[in-house]
């Protein structure tokens, strides 16, 4: 089927910003002055088309990404509208990685906020060109300079103004063109705002032209064949020929242009809509792609965005749909599919039967015939496709860049509410694990809990909010509990005899063995010092088995017995009464009588952390740790952030990412994982006996 319009005039773009700085409302005016929406619906009123989530409508918040595409002057424009929440920046991570532009939205009171920072260096990540957007000019507070300043310090980015807003807050009037040298104002607000657009008044002119000269001078500044006119006739640089300069230097990430507006009073997205199609890459502009072979990374192929090329595709994002199934969205980076093809998995070195192909408009479906290069849509009859894996043409097979996803930073336990809720809540969280490559699932064996893990609080209450209204499943959840350990400090030798006296053969065994500390990870040692065959030899393999099971099974606290060792040094037997049985209870035995009197200890899983966090909150930090029992091991700078590594007892790091954020404005990140285990001090020892109910105390 031949294409309705070129791959050049595609665009595939994202909305991203800070929680609440207006990226859904933007998208919705995006799409309604395009044309795709008769009506616009309002976040604050649970209408916004793209939340189309129950959890979305209530809380007022984005939680999953959305797409929609819409026409404009002859363009097809791709939309992904991502969540502002950092819990759930997976969202934003897989869609950067298949888009070729963002808009980064910012609030024109609070400049760049904490998240903001977050999405701008995954967008760095990815290498995704940048346009910049002020939004809520019409704010108490507005200021459209200072968020410009803060995008320079706080993001290291190259801003460059090519609006000038004229007056601020309920003074907000317009803005002059700076490219285009026009103004454009808008006459009254409400849904059927007209913008007007006049010559730059008098009154504005000196100071437009100062914005004007200053714009030419940072394009002219990266640009070489800018430079050139500029140092010859400033005056004689046309308009298309400075657009063409700032379309270089965005496609380049050398600057970000900026424009100004409120989208919620419809100022300024029409303009927006413009700077989409005139700034923004189409695949072509992204240039070719490298991917490898499957299995062989080192082999790699090269393609280009081209319907010609071999069919490649990523999956990005995986969805379950209760009235299709299981929807795959796809990224198209080369070649053609038709509806009913089948096509190789590169991961699973299987085939995936593609049965229809639709657009997505939010939860809305339109089907396709086919999908070519530059297009972003999804797939339904994919059945062993997941997030990252590539679909790909079976005589040209090639695997392309996975997304890589943050590791989950809350664990929480959960437990089905009554024993018919077992397996559909099995069931909702092996769905939703598909969805979500940050949720994770797991079984700790030593407690028997079922502990889930995600991004943040507000993750897992979305997630259990979801079991229960998506599959019916109602679960208690709580805190997980800390796998602690048991060691011993001292030794202590202990002789033990078993004698039982039944009316027949009866049991007999006598042990005499030394309990004491083992070396770090060395885990259980038995050693038979035993000589003269004081012990049959074939008894050994049994008291070894006795003790094993008695340190396995906790001693002191209830906790398993790591790095000890047990050195078996004297018994006795009985030629009739002594069996491996009586052994093995004899071992066991002695011990756990042994073990009280060797200095016993408990030990706590050690994690080593890892935050990155602005100069100004490392004291903050650095302080908490010390509050936490932690041990800072290291700092280091990484530009205007302190990158601080320590130790800490994962008990005392229950709610960390909240805490952190608390402290550092959500500016902070961190990352952790368990080091080793380390003896608990006695004071708080003793408190977590008695938490837990113990009548031992060390």
């Amino acid at each position: 089927m031949p294409r309705t319009l070129p791959i050049e005039k595609m665009r595939n773009i994202g909305i991203m910003a800070h929680i609440d700085a207006g990226k859904t409302t933007v998208t919705e005016r995006l799409l309604y002055y395009s044309g795709r929406l008769h009506r616009m619906g309002e976040v604050h009123d649970g209408a916004a088309t793209m939340d189309f989530m129950e959890q979305e409508r209530e809380r007022g918040i984005t939680i999953m990404s959305a797409a929609t595409a819409c026409e404009w002057n002859g363009y097809h424009i791709n939309i992904i509208d991502t969540p502002g929440h950092i819990d759930f920046t997976a969202e934003v991570e897989r869609s950067l990685r298949v888009l070729d532009g963002a808009v980064a939205v910012f609030c024109a009171v609070a400049g760049v906020q904490p998240q903001s920072e977050t999405v701008w260096r995954q967008a760095q990540r990815y290498h995704v060109p940048r346009i910049a957007f002020i939004n809520k000019m019409d704010r108490v507070g507005a200021d459209f300079y200072k968020a410009v300043q803060s995008m320079e310090a706080r993001l290291d980015a190259h801003p460059i103004p090519v609006q000038w807003p004229v007056g601020a807050e309920d003074q907000f009037r317009g803005i002059i063109d700076l490219v285009e040298w026009r103004m454009v104002c808008w006459d009254k607000d409400g849904t059927e705002n007209q913008q007007v657009i006049k010559d730059v008044p008098a009154e504005f002119a000196e100071e437009a032209e100062m914005h004007r000269h200053d714009l030419i001078e940072a394009v002219a500044s990266v640009d070489e064949a800018l430079m050139g006119q500029y140092v010859h006739d400033v005056g004689g640089i046309s308009e298309a020929d400075l657009k063409a300069a700032i379309r270089r230097c965005t496609l380049a990430a050398q600057l970000t242009p900026v424009f100004a507006g409120t989208a919620l009073r419809n100022k300024g997205t029409r303009l927006l809509l413009d700077a989409v199609v005139d700034y923004m890459p189409s695949p072509v502009d992204m240039g070719g792609f490298t991917g490898t072979k499957p299995y062989q990374p080192e082999a790699t192929i090269d393609l280009k965005p081209s319907d010609s090329e071999p069919f490649a595709a990523l999956a990005f994002k995986v969805l379950s749909d209760p009235h299709v199934g299981k929807l795959t969205f796809v990224r198209v980076y080369s070649g053609q599919v038709k509806a009913g093809q089948q096509m190789l998995n590169a991961r699973t070195g299987r085939k995936e039967r593609l049965g229809r192909l639709i657009e997505m408009h939010a939860d809305e479906r339109t089907d396709l015939e086919t999908l070519s290069a530059g297009d972003i849509g999804a797939v339904i009859g994919c059945k062993d496709t997941t997030t990252g894996d590539t679909l790909c043409d079976p005589k040209k097979p090639v695997a392309l860049l996975n997304v890589e996803f943050p590791e989950p930073v809350v664990h929480i336990a959960i437990e089905p509410k009554t024993k018919a809720d077992q397996d559909k809540l099995s069931r909702a969280m092996a769905r939703l694990a598909e969805e979500d490559p940050t949720f994770r699932v797991r079984v700790n064996e030593e407690t028997g809990q079922t502990i889930i893990a995600g991004m943040g609080e507000l993750h897992i209450e979305i997630i259990i909010d979801r079991m229960r209204r998506e599959f019916n499943v109602e679960a208690n959840v709580g805190k997980p509990m800390v796998a602690y350990r048991e060691t011993v400090c001292g030794s202590a030798k202990i002789e033990k005899r078993f004698v039982r006296q039944t009316g027949g053969r009866g049991q007999y065994a006598h042990v005499v063995l030394t309990l004491e500390g083992g070396e770090k990870g060395s885990g259980f040692v038995f050693e038979d010092k035993t000589v003269g065959g004081v012990i049959p030899k074939e008894f050994i393999p049994a008291v070894e088995k006795g003790c094993r099971q008695a340190i396995e099974t906790g001693i002191v606290t209830g906790y398993p017995m790591v790095d000890v060792k047990v050195t078996l040094t004297y018994g006795s037997y009985h030629e009739v009464d002594s069996s491996d049985m009586a052994f093995q209870i004899a071992g066991s035995m002695a011990v756990k009588e042994a073990a009280p009197k060797a200095t016993p200890a408990l030990l706590e899983p050690i994690m080593k952390v890892e935050v990155m966090t602005p100069d100004e909150y490392t004291g903050e930090v650095v302080g908490d740790f010390d509050r936490r029992r932690g041990r800072l091991i290291g700092m280091e700078s990484e530009g205007s952030a302190q990158i601080i590594q320590a130790y800490a007892p994962l008990a005392e790091m229950f709610g960390y990412a909240n805490d952190l954020r608390g402290r550092t404005q959500g500016r902070a990140t961190y990352a952790m994982e368990f080091d080793h285990y380390a003896i608990v001090p006695r004071l708080v020892a003793n408190e977590i006996m008695e938490k837990t109910g113990s009548g031992f105390r060390f």
